[in-house]
C-alpha cells in the first residue's frame, strides 16, 4: 500500500498522483486519523510512565506508614491501568483503520503515465507485423470449420453453465502445445524459473498482491476459505511474502503455467460469444521481483517477453501504455500488448505487463537487505501474461484460418504437434 510517512512529508505529491486516478485529495483524512492514532499512542505510553511512576511510591507510602498516600497511590494505579488499557485499544483500532484506509486506495502512477478516463485514452507505442489480406470474410474462431467440433460450447454450458468451453481433438491439442511453447521460451530464451504452484491461497495472499478487500468479488471463494486464483501472479509474487532476502539473490523471474479462475463480475453482456472471456482459463504467468532501481528497465524486459511469443508465432500486435483510468488498482505503469484478431477486425488484449514498485511488497512485507548493510528495504514487484493461452489460441486459430475452412498452424507450434501443420476442416490434426 502506502508509506504514511512519504504522505506526512509531501500530502501534496500524494494527492497529486491520486488525482491522477480521479480521487479527491485523500491526505487529510489519511493525516487526521493518523494524528489522533499517534495521540492515542502517546497518551499510553504517558499514562503507562505515570503508572511506573506511582507504582515506585505505593512500597514506599506503605513503608512509612501513611495509609492515605499508599491507597490514593493504588488507586491510581490501578486507574492509570485502565486509561492505559483504553489508549492501547484506542490506538489499536485506529491503526487498523489506517491500514484500510490506505489499502483501499490505488497505487500512485508514475508520472509519466498517461492521464485518461478510459481505454480510449490509452497510448500506442510499439506495433508489430501487419495484419492478413484475407480474400474471403474471415470468421471469427467458433465458426471456423475446423473448430466447431473441437469447440464445445453447449457441452460445456450442461457440465457448468455459461463462459465455460468443453475443448478436445486437434483444438485441444493445439492449446497444449501453446502453453508448453510459452514455457519453454520463458525458461531457456528468457531466464525465467518455472513454478508449478497452487490454485488455491489463503486471504493473506489475496491481500498481499491487491485482490483483497476491494476486489473479492472478481474471484471465486470456497467453503473452507480459500481463494481460486484469478491468476498465478498471486502464487508467484507471495513467494517472498514476509521475507528478507539478500540483494543479491535479486532479480527473481519466474513463470508458472496454471488454471486462473474469475467470476468476471461487471461484465455481463460483454465478450459472451466464443472463449474471449471465460471464468475457467489458462495462463502463461510472469513475475519478476526486483531491486527498486532496477523495476523500471525490468517493465521493458517483460513486456519484449510477451511481445516475442506473438513474433515467433507470426501474429500481429501492437503495445499501448495503459491510461490512468484504465490501469489496474495495484500498477504504476502498465503495458497491454493487444493481437489482432482479423474475425473481430480488431486488436484485442492477450497481455498486460505492470509494474508495482513497493505496493505489493508493502502488503507483503516483502523486503531485501542491502549488499552493504543497513535497514532492510521493501522490494519492487512486477507482473505480465506471458501469454494468455486461450486468446492466443483464438489469435492461432483466426489469423490461419483458410478460404476452405481449415487452418494453417504457425512454424513455431511445428515441434509440439509432432510436426503436424494443418487443422482440416474436419477438425483433424495433419
Amino acid at each position: 500500500m502506502h508509506d504514511i510517512r512519504a504522505i506526512r512529508e509531501n500530502p501534496q505529491a500524494f494527492d497529486a498522483a491520486m488525482k491522477m486516478r480521479g480521487l479527491a485529495p485523500q491526505s487529510p483524512a489519511i493525516l487526521a486519523l493518523d494524528e489522533a492514532r499517534r495521540a492515542a499512542i502517546s497518551a499510553a505510553e504517558t499514562a503507562q510512565a505515570e503508572r511506573n511512576a506511582a507504582s515506585k511510591e505505593v512500597g514506599r507510602a506503605k513503608a512509612s506508614g501513611d495509609e492515605a498516600e499508599f491507597e490514593r497511590l493504588r488507586a491510581l494505579v490501578a486507574e492509570k491501568k485502565d486509561e492505559i488499557a483504553r489508549m492501547e485499544e484506542e490506538a489499536k483500532a485506529k491503526d487498523a483503520a489506517l491500514r484500510d484506509m490506505l489499502a483501499a486506495l490505488p497505487n500512485r502512477p508514475y508520472e509519466d503515465t498517461p492521464i485518461g478516463k478510459d481505454e480510449a485514452d490509452n497510448v500506442e507505442i510499439h506495433r508489430w507485423g501487419s495484419p492478413r489480406d484475407f480474400a474471403f470474410d474471415p470468421k471469427e474462431h467458433y465458426e471456423i470449420p475446423a473448430v466447431q467440433d473441437g469447440m464445445d460450447f453447449e457441452t460445456a454450458a450442461k457440465l457448468s453453465g455459461s463462459r465455460f468451453v468443453l475443448m478436445s481433438g486437434g483444438v485441444a491439442r493445439i492449446h497444449r502445445a501453446l502453453a508448453q511453447f510459452m514455457l519453454d521460451l520463458h525458461t531457456v530464451e528468457h531466464g525465467l524459473t518455472e513454478v508449478n504452484a497452487p490454485v488455491l491461497v489463503r486471504d493473506e495472499m489475496m491481500f498481499g498482491t491487491g485482490q483483497l478487500p476491494k476486489f473479492g468479488e472478481d474471484s471465486y471463494q470456497t467453503r473452507e476459505g480459500w481463494w481460486l486464483i484469478p491468476t498465478s501472479e498471486v502464487t508467484l509474487t507471495n513467494i517472498v511474502n514476509d521475507c528478507i532476502i539478500e540483494e543479491s539473490y535479486l532479480p527473481r523471474r519466474y513463470t508458472a503455467h496454471s488454471l486462473c479462475f474469475r467470476s468476471e463480475a461487471g461484465s455481463a453482456g460483454r465478450d459472451t460469444a466464443g472463449m474471449l472471456r471465460q471464468h475457467q482459463f489458462e495462463k502463461v504467468e510472469m513475475v519478476s521481483i526486483t531491486h527498486p532501481d532496477h523495476s523500471r528497465n525490468e517493465l521493458d524486459r517483460m513486456t519484449k517477453c510477451a511481445q516475442t511469443v506473438l513474433e515467433r508465432l507470426e501474429l500481429p500486435y501492437r503495445t499501448v501504455v495503459l491510461c490512468t483510468g484504465d490501469m489496474g488498482a495495484g500498477a504504476r505503469r502498465t503495458h497491454d500488448v493487444e493481437v489482432w484478431l482479423p474475425g473481430q477486425n480488431t486488436y484485442r488484449e492477450i497481455s498486460s505487463c505492470s509494474v508495482c514498485g513497493d505496493y505489493q511488497a508493502r502488503r507483503m512485507n516483502a523486503r531485501f537487505r542491502p549488499e552493504g548493510g543497513g535497514k532492510p528495504e521493501f522490494v519492487h514487484t512486477l507482473n505480465g501474461s506471458g501469454l494468455a493461452v486461450g486468446r492466443c489460441l483464438i489469435a492461432v486459430l483466426e489469423n490461419g484460418q483458410q478460404e476452405d475452412g481449415s487452418v494453417g498452424l504457425p512454424a513455431a507450434l511445428h515441434p509440439y504437434l509432432g510436426g503436424k501443420t494443418t487443422l482440416t476442416p474436419e477438425g483433424n490434426l495433419v
